[in-house]
């Protein structure tokens, strides 16, 4: 392996794209987040069809808490400070 040494240009474009990777950051973590809550949602997503008998008001709750967890926000990529609610055994 050589090691090559960047130029001035390369180096400022390099350092650009790194700090605009850690700015991005919240966005990804969001992106994370309803992407995790939208699996979630869609695992209960029967319940409200026409034929099925009434969702209980735990589940309405329970749907509703991670369709509300967006108001949180996440403060690393492993989502550690957001908590999700607990499915209703009912």
């Amino acid at each position: 392996d050589k090691l090559v040494q960047l130029t001035d240009a390369e180096e400022k474009r390099r350092q650009a794209e790194e700090k605009a990777w850690v700015d991005d950051a919240p966005n990804r973590r969001m992106t994370e987040l309803r992407r995790q809550r939208d699996v979630l949602l869609a695992e209960t997503d029967w319940m409200s069809l026409p034929d099925v008998p009434t969702m209980s008001d735990a589940w309405k709750k329970y749907r509703q808490e991670l369709r509300d967890i967006t108001t949180q926000t996440p403060t690393d990529d492993a989502l550690s400070n957001i908590t999700f609610p607990t499915k209703p055994t009912e």
